[in-house]
């Protein structure tokens, strides 16, 4: 009970709430009830008997029939586009099937021009005024933007860092070995980190990094050039080389490749088993040895 009011001033079905703006979920919305809607933080509860003491129950069981309260609570929202008898509203912009317009027409007229000619109406674009729909085969145009999709993901291309980490007094035969992988790296439109390790009395000469990363951007200037020029981070020295080529030109040529070799293992095996078939081996007959059980005397 609340301070200072008595029984004699509580009548059956007095709302009270903890917040202002809330209305028993029973009665009509008043103003208010607009101004804002009841969230599930409300402690409401009623006063009275009868039917109403429903209203007793704690507000996380009660209905939640305001779209508003909906959408601020948040909720799966459907990307799919309303077709057919899902488009609500009283007329709609037409566009035909081949992509002629038609005009603004009532939504009936339009479901009964979809349904002879055994198509869907499908609202394309829901937020002009009024709608405009579109007669289609929906499955189809589904299908259609999934393959679209599909292929845009496997076309794209995503660039990736490799890095190479030489030392300042790096052997020949190594540096060959290491320069190998980034043209490699490079014609397979790939970026390389190149990463000069100092250790110890190193970290005094910079300059013998600087000249080794200067010497393997001048091997590898048919491939790539200097995105980024040598600088010094802590006890490395760091260089980053761009490719000359596009990612997506350089997995086509790859492609490319791959194809006109497997072509031409084709072409070879086709040959061999020609020139098999034209001169097939002469069957040998395999020359019979004496027998080691039989008498060496005996003629045979």
């Amino acid at each position: 009970m609340e301070a200072g009011i008595g029984h004699s001033a509580l009548l059956p079905g007095t709302l009270f709430t903890d917040r202002p703006g809330t209305a028993c979920p029973h009665d009509a919305p008043g103003p208010q009830a607009e101004a804002r809607p009841p969230t599930r933080t409300d402690r409401t509860r009623v006063v009275g008997s009868g039917p109403r003491s429903a209203c007793i129950a704690h507000p996380a069981r009660l209905p939640l029939a305001s779209g508003s309260l909906l959408s601020s609570l948040g909720g799966h929202i459907s990307n799919e586009l309303r077709i057919n008898d899902r488009i609500r509203v009283p007329e709609v912009r037409l566009v035909g099937p081949n992509g002629e317009t038609v005009g603004i027409v009532p939504t009936d007229q339009a479901l009964k021009l979809a349904l002879e000619a055994d198509l869907d109406l499908v609202e394309v674009a829901p937020t002009a005024r009024p709608p405009v729909c579109k007669l289609m085969d929906y499955g189809k145009f589904k299908y259609e933007n999934a393959q679209k999709a599909r292929e845009a993901r496997r076309n794209q291309t995503n660039v990736i860092i490799k890095e190479m980490k030489l030392r300042p007094k790096i052997d020949q035969h190594d540096y060959e070995t290491k320069k190998g992988h980034v043209v490699r790296f490079l014609k397979a439109g790939d970026k390389v980190k190149i990463t000069i390790m100092f250790r110890g009395r190193e970290q005094h000469r910079p300059e013998l990094g600087f000249r080794l990363l200067q010497r393997l951007a001048e091997d590898v200037e048919e491939l790539g050039f200097v995105e980024t020029s040598p600088k010094q981070d802590g006890r490395n020295m760091t260089m980053v080389l761009g490719p000359h080529k596009k990612k997506a030109d350089a997995k086509a040529e790859v492609k490319a490749a791959k194809e006109s070799r497997a072509a031409e293992r084709a072409s070879e095996a086709a040959e061999e088993r020609a020139e098999r078939a034209a001169h097939p081996p002469a069957a040998q007959k395999k020359a019979r040895k004496r027998s080691e059980n039989l008498d060496p005397d005996i003629d045979l």
